[in-house]
């Protein structure tokens, strides 16, 4: 009996200012949706902690992202290459495009930034626009990343 030789998965680096926000919720959808084709990771040139309200939001929503942690490029537990990197802030994109440790081609698709949510006034507007966000890249994620041969034409 002969086993198939799969082909090796696509490594993703998702990027935002401090791995804390959307570069977490596009590695838990690619995860998800498509790991089969493809090897996730998710960094920031800083670090912080992911943010409490979206693991909060996300868990409401029946995603679970509690195990994740916030990584910057030099974090010990980070892959050393990859094959796609995708930044999700283009403020984030501009100031570290050229000086990142990876040498990969880059894809830019900006969500914005968490100060987006300024002006949520409560609680109850600051959930709607995290979960705005939630389903904003999560939809991205399932068209954009169901064909890996699409990201070629993607590159920025």
């Amino acid at each position: 009996m002969f086993k198939r030789k799969s082909a090796p998965k696509i490594r993703l680096l998702f990027v935002d200012e401090n791995n804390d926000l959307q570069s977490n919720i596009a590695e838990y959808f690619v995860k998800e949706m498509y790991g089969d084709l493809y090897e996730v990771s998710s960094a920031g040139p800083k670090s912080d902690c992911v943010d409490c309200e979206l693991i909060s939001v996300m868990y409401q929503l029946g995603y679970d992202i509690r195990s994740y942690t916030s990584m910057d490029f030099g974090h010990e537990d980070l892959p050393k290459g990859f094959d796609y990197v995708i930044f999700l802030e283009k403020s984030t994109y501009d100031r570290v495009k050229d000086d990142i440790p990876f040498k990969a081609p880059q894809i830019l698709h900006d969500f914005g930034r968490k100060e987006n949510f300024e002006k949520a006034t409560d609680d109850v507007e600051l959930y709607e626009c995290i979960k705005q966000l939630v389903e904003d890249v999560g939809e991205w994620c399932k068209s954009t990343f169901a064909d890996p041969e699409a990201l070629k034409t993607m590159v920025v």
